[in-house]
């Protein structure tokens, strides 16, 4: 079968973007350029939200079996906590941060794809593509020279900071890099005795230190360690570096051995302005970076491609019209996006405050205001990405009944007894209400993107209507069926 899109890059992006089109009966190309997956733990946390995503096709389970449950964050201030936030009192049947290796989740999304029939081509890169309206023309050339011509309706850069495919759009990619080093270790650790299951941030007065279990006994080690010098990039450090930091940083009796991983690296913060330009896409790293503070940057790259896979699924199999359907793609990411970047850089400009003045005025505040459990919900929910939602997107109609919960916009509440799998090939719209004739006649009318079920709503004098991926469309009063068929028949172009 002909492919019909082809995806460029085969980390974690790439390969959930290839996993849920293929769910979908979309026929993929799936490249990259690297001779093999990589075997360093980078992104090493999976939210609550993305595996909730993952739960709908029916495939997180692996990942849930391999990872490691941490259930609470903790930030101090010398010998003092200032938050402790709790991620298990959440209404998600994932009330954790699943911390999972970067190199395990792609061999595990990587297994899942090839079970599904489709192979990652290895040492295959893009060089050029043209664009036209109908269709991407894409020249693709192998490790040994040999090129080929490919023509697909559709093309998605998920092929990182340093995205051919963006290059090829001359997209500018707009922000900065941050003029501080940091390093980074995975590392065997011993003599962390409080909290040691969960994450602990420690500011100092030097700098910000974040230790985060990776599995019992093994840890990531991250720490801001001074100003860049310009143009000079800092060697890896040695173990003997990062156990003076921890000395120096840490509650103290922290031993650090077994190195895995040591690097130094600088914070860039960086997106691009639109994430679609016709038939072309870009997701994950290809169109936004951001500081690694609240590891939030490939869980918001994998829920792209959970946005995008749906969306592009209705149109290829003809049931929607291709505006506003794609053109939300941008819209609604792009807002994620934005946002990420602003609450990454203020917890890292937090942490990384030099004045003591702002020092000991930022622990007093943090500490006041997460005494206050309102204070430590929100950040609970942001950091798992509970909270994401689409208020602002032409897909949601909000109306006369904005103050139903779940709003229009907001994801759908899953409790841990009531998990949502969307079944089949197709993508299909859910509908929260009580039965009457009408719901049959609507039902009916949109079958092909409907599921054919009622799901119990949420109170008894609305009607819910759910995307696909889980988020509320819109919400009418009880019996304004005909308000569910506008909204469908607009969607479909009908």
């Amino acid at each position: 079968m002909e492919p019909a899109v082809l995806v460029v890059g085969a980390g974690p992006v790439g390969l959930t973007m290839a996993l849920e089109l293929t769910r979908f009966g979309i026929p993929v190309r799936i490249i990259d350029k690297a001779a093999a997956r990589t075997d360093k733990s980078k992104a090493l946390v999976l939210w609550s939200r993305t595996l909730e995503l993952m739960d709908r096709g029916g495939h997180s389970q692996a990942f849930v079996d391999a990872g490691f449950k941490v259930t609470a964050a903790n930030i101090y201030a010398g010998a003092r906590q200032v938050a402790h936030v709790r991620l298990d009192e959440l209404q998600t049947p994932h009330p954790y941060a699943l911390m999972l290796p970067q190199s395990d989740t792609e061999r595990l999304l990587e297994a899942q794809l090839n079970a599904r029939g489709v192979k990652i081509e290895r040492q295959v890169e893009l060089t050029r593509f043209v664009a036209d309206t109908d269709q991407i023309t894409a020249t693709l050339q192998s490790a040994d020279g040999r090129e080929e011509t490919l023509t697909v309706p559709w093309l998605i850069g998920c092929d990182g900071a340093h995205s051919a495919v963006r290059h090829g759009l001359g997209m500018e990619f707009v922000g900065n890099t941050m003029l501080s080093d940091w390093i980074l270790a995975d590392v065997h650790l011993h003599g962390l005795t409080d909290n040691a299951n969960e994450v602990n941030t420690f500011w100092h007065a030097d700098g910000a230190l974040a230790l985060f279990p990776i599995s019992p006994g093994r840890y990531r080690v991250i720490a801001d360690v001074g100003d860049a010098l310009t143009g000079q990039r800092r060697p890896d450090p040695t173990l003997e570096e990062v156990q003076a930091v921890l000395d120096q940083r840490g509650p103290g009796g922290l031993v650090v051995s077994s190195p895995i991983w040591l690097a130094s690296f600088r914070i860039n913060e960086r997106k691009v302005a639109d994430y679609r330009a016709g038939r072309v896409f870009l997701a994950g790293d290809a169109a936004h970076i951001h500081s690694p503070a609240g590891g939030q940057g490939m869980n918001t790259g994998m829920q792209d491609a959970f946005n995008l896979s749906w969306k592009l699924a209705l149109v290829h199999h003809g049931l929607v019209s291709d505006e506003p359907l794609l053109e939300s793609y941008n819209i609604e990411r792009s807002a994620v996006g934005q946002q990420v970047l602003i609450d990454a850089g203020r917890l890292t400009a937090l942490a990384t405050l030099r004045s003591s003045a702002w020092q000991q005025l930022r622990n007093h505040v943090a500490s006041f205001a997460f005494g206050m459990s309102a204070v430590r919900q929100t950040m609970a929910t942001k950091l798992t990405e509970l909270s994401i939602g689409y208020p602002h997107s032409p897909l949601t109609i909000v109306g006369k009944h904005g103050h139903a919960k779940p709003a229009a916009g907001e994801r759908v509440p899953i409790s841990s007894s009531s998990t949502l799998t969307t079944q089949g090939a197709t993508p299909r719209f859910v509908l929260y209400a009580a039965r009457d004739p009408q719901s049959a006649d609507v039902i009916g009318r949109h079958s092909k993107v409907l599921e054919p079920a009622l799901r119990p709503p949420f109170d008894e004098d609305h009607i819910w209507l759910a995307r696909p991926d889980g988020y509320v469309a819109t919400v009418v009063a009880k019996g304004e069926w005909d308000q569910v068929d506008r909204y469908l028949s607009l969607i479909c172009g009908q």
